[in-house]
């Protein structure tokens, strides 16, 4: 039987890394880039979209601390920088507010795009660094596992999902979201900010 820590480390990090990936925002711009194409180019390009995510998250939860001490940046500084980040993005998901410019994309690199950055942005490499600290390596992992194959599966029926919840409820989810991660980000500067204190004080 695991330890509770363990189930909770993976609860935790599923929550976390569900809210700043968010599915559902990934899902409205999958249906929107890959308009037109066939079943079966649809089906590749959630599982590469998928699959270039998950992997790259992956290798920051793996290499990511190692990024940092060779760049010389203390964890409580990342933490904080990534909170505010985040709290950037959540306020972007609740408001609606578009930092980039909506251009005509390739269909071909529509799952490309949608795995990095729209998946695996800034936000989601700061968070699974940061999970990594909190819970070690396997519970993000498994963590992270599961929102992929949650997010995949998201993905291939995109259109039925859309279809059947509208545009409407899809948006306010977004936003819920939006607000969960602003929240989550303040947690995060607040720990980085109260570790700094401390070491200072050493």
């Amino acid at each position: 039987m695991l330890p509770a820590e363990f189930i909770s480390g993976i609860i935790n990090s599923f929550i976390a890394l569900f809210i700043i990936i968010d599915p559902f925002l990934g899902m409205v711009v999958f249906v929107t880039l890959t308009r037109g194409a066939s079943k079966k180019e649809k089906a590749k390009s959630a599982l590469i979209a998928t699959a270039v995510a998950g992997g790259l998250l992956a290798l920051f939860l793996f290499i990511g601390m190692m990024l940092l001490e060779l760049l010389g940046i203390s964890l409580p500084s990342f933490v904080v920088a990534g909170g505010v980040i985040l709290l950037i993005l959540g306020v972007q998901a609740v408001f609606g507010i578009e930092f980039t410019k909506k251009e005509k994309t390739d269909k071909k690199a529509a799952a490309v795009i949608i795995g990095t950055p729209l998946l695996s942005g800034p936000g989601a490499m700061t968070t699974i660094v940061i999970l990594s600290q909190q819970y070690g390596y396997w519970p993000p992992l498994i963590a992270l596992i599961l929102v992929m194959f949650i997010t995949w599966i998201m993905l291939y029926f995109s259109e039925r999902i859309t279809a059947k919840m509208g545009d409407r409820l899809i948006e306010v989810l977004s936003r819920v979201l939006g607000l969960m991660l602003a929240a989550l980000a303040a947690e995060f500067i607040k720990d980085g900010i109260s570790d700094m204190v401390r070491d200072f004080r050493k």
